[in-house]
């Protein structure tokens, strides 16, 4: 793992964005995967589960079950023939998510959502989706995140035959990365000293949204090491509303749940330092916009830039200068 590298990583998103867009608009990624099923179980960890909790989530709006499981779970549906199992592992080569499998093969139509068509899972599944993010020279998943969600909204349009336009928001999104990449000199010089706390960082977002907080979370921790939670807004009033009265508080809110207003009200009373992404939001601290924010497919898939970049500046940060002379 390299700070410089994981950088470069986040700055080639738009790159890989428009090779992604390009690459759906020539056809559907999950043509040979099963439409006529009865529930769908996808399988990851960590950022592949992530992702994989919203898209089963639209899908249940849709009317189709669906669940997103830790593949770490004992236990979960039966197999099935009628059971889709999506298994989530940029690398392949997750051990609990490749153990999941196993209860399936053979029994339930399985496919594999990789980064790498030759890994271990890929060999197992039978269907494989490249998510085509390259390779993360930084060692931390980044681009497989985005390129993730945005896979997982094609197969949602596979499954429920609404002709959704993947191929916009991605382009979209590539423009919404390309503008927070564009204007972070702007926001990063006061995001990274105003959001630094001896007690970490909390990430609150809405339900539909929620993979941005679980994976700001999880840069936070990942690269630079320094503790960070994310929490759903609505179920922060319950749950984590009693650390900022205790605690030196400072929040990144994604904004747009009907609940922001609630969690703003204690936040205010508490003297908690509040970032705002994606709104106008009366009281916070500060406020990022970009371009097409105000569109929640894109919100989804763009606003995790915020903390990824800020990991990335703390990141390097922490690490030693190198001595003068070393090469």
């Amino acid at each position: 793992m390299n700070p410089l590298a994981f950088l470069a990583d986040l700055q080639t998103k738009p790159d890989w964005l428009d090779l992604l867009a390009g690459r759906l608009a020539r056809g559907n990624p999950f043509a040979a995967a099963p439409r006529d099923v009865d529930r769908v179980l996808f399988l990851g960890m960590g950022s592949s589960r992530f992702a994989a909790s919203v898209a089963a989530q639209d899908l249940r709006v849709a009317g189709i079950a669906a669940a997103a499981e830790p593949a770490s779970v004992d236990a979960s549906w039966p197999p099935d023939p009628r059971t889709l199992v999506v298994a989530v592992s940029a690398t392949g080569e997750s051990a609990e998510t490749l153990d999941a499998v196993e209860r399936y093969r053979g029994r339930s139509p399985v496919v594999a959502l990789v980064n790498d068509p030759d890994s271990t899972l890929a060999s197992r599944a039978d269907v494989v989706v490249e998510m085509g993010a390259g390779e993360e020279v930084g060692g931390v998943a980044c681009r497989t995140f985005q390129h993730t969600g945005l896979l997982l909204r094609a197969l949602e349009s596979h499954l429920t035959g609404l002709d959704d336009d993947v191929v916009g928001l991605t382009r979209q999104i590539t423009a919404a990365s390309a503008d927070l990449l564009r204007t972070s000199v702007d926001w990063l010089p006061w995001v990274v000293p105003n959001l630094a706390s001896p007690d970490g960082l909390y990430l609150l977002a809405p339900l539909e949204r929620f993979s941005s907080a679980e994976q700001g979370a999880l840069m936070i921790r990942e690269g630079p090491r320094r503790p960070a939670v994310g929490c759903e807004t609505g179920d922060w009033s319950h749950v984590d509303v009693y650390l900022a009265k205790t605690l030196d508080y400072r929040a990144i809110l994604f904004a747009g749940s009907r609940w922001d207003g609630q969690a703003l009200d204690w936040l205010a009373k508490r003297g908690a330092t509040v970032l705002a992404v994606g709104a106008d939001t009366p009281g916070v601290a500060a406020v990022i916009r970009y371009a097409g924010d105000d569109d929640p497919a894109v919100a989804r898939h763009a606003e995790v830039l915020v903390p990824e970049l800020l990991a990335a500046t703390w990141w390097r940060q922490q690490e030693p200068e190198p001595e003068a002379g070393a090469s």
